[in-house]
Formats: C-alpha cells, structure tokens, sequence
C-alpha cells in the first residue's frame, strides 16, 4: 500500500482495474486508493503479470502492507504469500452467525522473485437467462454484500435480496446497485407499502456494520488531536448583512456570470482581516509560533464521507470573482474526490458555512496546526434598533474558535471587530 498523500497511514481498495493473470507495465493504473482525503489512482512498480491479489474492493490495509503480488509467470510467489498478514473479512449482511466462506489461495508456481503492488477488475456480470435473479449469497447463507454496495442501496431503499451479485462469490457491488437503480428509474414506478415488521418489544435493533471509510478515519483522529489537546475557546458576534448581501445582488446583476456567494464575500473579508491581524493568521508549532504572510483561507466543504476543505491560496490577493470561480471548482473536485493533496491542505485559517442549512449559530473545531476556524450561521431577517428606532435588518451570528495558545481573548476580539467592520462596510474592501 504506497503513500498518496500527505497525511494518508492507510487506503482503502475502490476498485481493482486489473485482475489476477493480467500482463501489467510500469507505471500502468492498477488499482483505484480511497485516501483519508480524495481517490487515487496506484501505479505499477514493475513489469511483469499479476499473480496474487491480497486485498479485495472494499477493504483496507496501512501503509506498506502486501496488497498484490507481480512477478513473472512462473515464479515462486509461495514466500510472500506465507508473509503476507491474513486478508481482512468481507463485510456482510448476515443472515446467520457462521463464519464467512474464505476462498482458497492459489497453489505458488515453482521459482524465483516477485515484486508488490496493485490490482482487479471487477468479476463477469452472469447470463441473463430470464430466471428470476437470485440473492448474493455465500454456502453459509448469508448475503455477500461490498460496503460501499450496501450503503447506496440503504440510502435508495433497494431490498438487497431482490439483487443478482457480479462481484466474486456472488458478491453483491456498487454496479449492481447502479443497475438497479437505472431500471428502477427506467420502469414506471409501482405502488409501494410499508413492509410488515414483526414487533420487538424487549429486543435490540438490528444493525449493520460498514468500515469508516478512510476520511472519517482521519477525521476521528484529527478531532481527538484537536478538541483535546488544543485549548479552544470561543467568540461571537452578530453582523447586520445588508449591505453585503446588496453588493453581492449588484455584481451578479451586472454579469450572472460570476454567481457570488454570500461566503465568496466572507472569503475576501476574512482574508483582509488576516493580514490586518497577523496573530490570527498564526499556528502553535510547540516551541514557536508561526505567523503566514498570505493568507490561505481553507473552505469547508461536505462531501459523502465527512468534510474536506479545500484551500483558496492568497485570498487577500484575489477578486470576488476569481474567489467564487475557484472556490466552485475546488469544491466540485472535492465531491468526485479528485483533489490534490496541496489543494486541500497547509491552509492558515478555516471557514465553516451552515449557513444555507438555516443554522443560526454553532461553533465549529479547529483543524491543526491553524490557529482558529470562523463558525457562519444563517442570515435571519430581524428586528433591531437604529438611531432608538425599530427596523428590520439581516443579520448574522459568526463564531470564532480560537486556539488559546496562539490567540489570546482581545487578539481574537480585535479580529472579529476588523471582520464585522469590513462586512457591515464592504466598500473597505476597494479603499
């Protein structure tokens, strides 16, 4: 398993795009890695056939462990097979408590060396014949199901039994589920009832067990990193969007082109802030402090597995335009998982948007080493006082965490003062 990124310890197979007895080049894609942040591709480190595929779809393994085999075909592979570290189990859906079936490992070729690496294309679809499709299952009769198969086929409420698996084994896949779906949206829809669950008064819920996927992983541990050992604590403001949201409505009004969010604004203006607050534009390094020049804003953004945040790099320097231009890339990129890891990491200050999820106010925990993370709430329609008059204003909670190492109460206070100045004021950004 090779490192692809920088803040990897281990992959997860997507999918093989090779199968065993495959003839492979150097440099050839083997095998398609889900990363603690995006999808890779692996590559071949040698020439040669692939003998021995160790991990299967689905399942993971750290850094430097023997996932696949390539050698010549007549080798003697029958040492690094011996040395491998037993193959995780397949997740199930069980159906019974007997142990899952383990298919035989291939009997070694007399001979020689072998080099690792990577990869497996997906098993023959079976002949449609016109029966009646059958469910995955093993000799055990439990269903073979891959977990990314059984996490689509929960969220587009597909019985699983009503499923034929083209994986090994009758394993049940994503493309399984993807058919599945194509033919549900091809047919007309027929009317569906509430299955009949028998009544559990004193029993515990079923459940089902699917592996993290490699990014809530990281994320697990990033967190107990940070809300343990970093200090935090917490400020908040409220800061009247009028004008800003009128900005916004006057550029995209002169070129619908452009499409400025509400957060590409906030962007800009954090960045101005970070530059005019270098304190705060700052991370603990455990025997130093470290201040940035630029500011590299990181953007959260959601994706399937958990959140990732993308980095606009010199955002103090760059336009609203070239900001929302990037940050819609960046975060589409970030969705399909095809970011690179300097895309998504080194960022000197976060933004994290509930915003548009009618959260009003949260907070929000920092990602290390930065030194702070700006929580954005909803933008409500409010009352509140003007001159000793009652009007109606948008207004926005903001909440900054702050890593008190680095950021002491005042620091962090003068920041978000420079913030909602310049937000309640966007006309400081052209001064």
């Amino acid at each position: 398993m090779p490192k692809l990124s920088p803040t990897m310890e281990e992959g997860q197979i997507s999918r093989w795009l090779k199968k065993e007895g495959d003839k492979v080049s150097m440099g050839e894609p083997l095998a398609e890695i889900d990363t603690d942040k995006a999808t890779m591709e692996m590559q071949a480190l040698g020439n040669g056939v692939l003998r021995k595929i160790l991990i299967g779809e689905g399942q993971s393994a750290p850094l430097g462990q023997l996932i696949a085999v390539i050698g010549e075909p007549d080798e003697d592979i029958a040492s690094l097979l011996s040395e491998a570290p037993p193959q995780p189990q397949v997740t199930e859906q069980k159906e019974t408590d007997s142990p899952p079936p383990v298919p035989d490992v291939a009997q070694p070729q007399p001979q020689a060396k072998a080099a690792a690496a990577a990869s497996r294309a997906p098993a023959p679809r079976p002949v449609d014949n016109g029966r009646q499709p059958q469910p995955a299952a093993s000799d055990s009769g439990r269903m073979i199901v891959s977990p990314l198969a059984a996490r689509m086929a929960a969220e587009a409420g597909i019985d699983l039994r009503s499923l034929q698996g083209s994986g090994p084994g009758g394993r049940i896949i994503k493309r399984d589920i993807e058919e599945a779906l194509s033919q549900s949206q091809a047919a007309p829809a027929a009317p569906t009832y509430p299955p009949v669950v028998e009544s559990t008064r004193f029993g515990a819920s079923a459940y089902r067990d699917e592996p993290a996927s490699e990014i809530r992983k990281v994320i697990a541990k990033r967190l107990v990193t940070s809300l343990g050992p970093v200090p935090h604590f917490f400020l908040t403001t409220e800061i009247e969007m009028d004008r800003a949201a009128e900005m916004r409505r006057g550029i995209n009004a002169l070129d619908p082109d452009l499409k400025i969010s509400i957060n590409d604004v906030i962007i800009k203006v954090a960045a101005t802030a970070l530059l005019q607050h270098p304190q705060v534009n700052a991370s603990f390094q455990e025997k130093f402090v470290r201040y940035y020049e630029r500011a590299d804003v990181g953007v959260a953004v959601a994706i399937e597995d958990g959140l990732i945040t993308p980095v606009v790099r010199s955002a103090d320097q760059k336009s609203l335009s070239q900001i929302a231009a990037e940050v819609r890339e960046l975060a589409e990129r970030a969705r399909s998982r095809k970011l690179k890891p300097e895309e998504y990491t080194g960022a000197t200050f976060s933004i994290s948007n509930l915003g548009m999820f009618g959260i009003d106010e949260f907070t929000a925990v920092i990602n290390p080493p930065e030194g702070a993370i700006l929580a954005v709430g909803a933008m409500n329609a409010k009352p509140v006082v003007r001159d000793n008059e009652i009007v109606v204003r948008q207004m926005m909670r903001v909440t900054m965490s702050c890593d008190h190492r680095v950021i002491d109460g005042a620091t962090g206070a003068k920041f978000l003062q420079t913030f909602k100045k310049i937000l309640e004021n966007p006309l400081y950004l052209v001064v």
